[in-house]
């Protein structure tokens, strides 16, 4: 990593990430392969943005720390990139397994349960879908009757749509959102060095 950490992928340690790590990675992927409309791609830090957005929408009285878990829903991703859905469903269970793992020492590193409690993991997987409908039909060419019928169309569209951006921008402003996100939600022990945060 360019913070100076080796991170075993078989068997991570939480001492061996970084939250600037995680949002340098991320703002790098791009969703849908980057097959999207913008002079940029839509990246995974962005999208992690969208779907906490949403899910504060959803559930207005979601707890700060249970919304970073949901911040860092697809924060793997920063060292496994993001396969698209049907590429993921052909592989074999070794690749969920190193993905599962990543995310247990990732919620660990940041005072977070390894495993999240269900309510948690369905606001997020609601949200999630939500926003893979939005960014189906306003970035990546999905017209709505089929981003209906692959993510199902969301009942709250109109209020979670009202003010979620979906804007491209370049990755250093995606990673300098992604930590000023993450900055308002993880207790102060967890924040980025101010060296990192004035390089983001």
């Amino acid at each position: 990593m360019l913070s100076g950490r080796r991170l075993d992928l078989v068997n991570p340690s939480p001492l061996d990430i970084e939250i600037d790590d995680i949002a340098h990675g991320l703002s790098r992927v791009a969703r849908w392969n980057g097959q999207t409309y913008g002079e940029w791609p839509f990246s995974v830090a962005q999208h992690a943005l969208l779907v906490e957005h949403i899910a504060g929408k959803l559930r207005t009285s979601t707890p700060k720390r249970w919304r970073l878990a949901i911040l860092l829903h697809d924060a793997p991703e920063y060292v496994l990139g993001d396969l698209i859905t049907p590429f993921k469903a052909a592989m074999d269970t070794d690749y969920k397994q190193l993905e599962n793992r990543l995310e247990t020492a990732i919620l660990l590193r940041f005072g977070l349960p390894g495993e999240l409690p269900d309510w948690v993991r369905r606001l997020c997987k609601r949200a999630d879908t939500a926003a893979a409908y939005l960014e189906g039909t306003q970035l990546a060419g999905f017209d709505p009757d089929e981003a209906k019928q692959i993510f199902g169309r969301p009942r709250e569209l109109r209020r979670i749509s009202a003010d979620a951006d979906l804007t491209p921008c370049p990755p250093q402003e995606a990673k300098r959102r992604f930590l000023a996100r993450f900055a308002e939600l993880a207790p102060p022990v967890y924040h980025p060095t101010r060296r990192a945060t004035r390089s983001a």
